[in-house]
């Protein structure tokens, strides 16, 4: 895992098949009779890093410290508040439900 030139902004590298820059996801906090947002849990604050092609990446932590966070966020089960990841050189996050079903392999679809 190498971070070097990520400090500004993602420039996609095809060594890499997965790239997360500053990515974020923050959950809000309710109360009142009205439901009203007063605060934000920070679940994940600005985690970058980038996954070669052909190794495997361990993300470990404290329980709680939201390594499963961020595995959904990329995956698009969470709406991420901000960030970018690159799968391969594509933005997930701005792919539609097609665009996502197309970077699965055929026998996933």
């Amino acid at each position: 895992m190498e971070n070097e030139n990520l400090s500004n902004e993602l420039i996609h590298d095809d060594e890499y098949i997965a790239e997360v820059y500053r990515l974020k996801q923050y959950f809000p906090i309710k109360a009142g009779l009205f439901q009203r947002v007063v605060g934000h849990v920070k679940a994940v604050d600005g985690v970058t890093f980038r996954i070669r092609k052909g190794t495997t990446l361990g993300l470990v932590g404290e329980s709680g410290c939201g390594k499963t966070t961020v595995g959904k966020t990329m995956l698009r089960l969470n709406t991420a508040t901000s960030g970018k990841v690159l799968f391969d050189g594509v933005d997930v996050f701005a792919l539609d439900r097609e665009g996502i079903r197309d970077l699965r392999p055929p026998a996933c679809r």
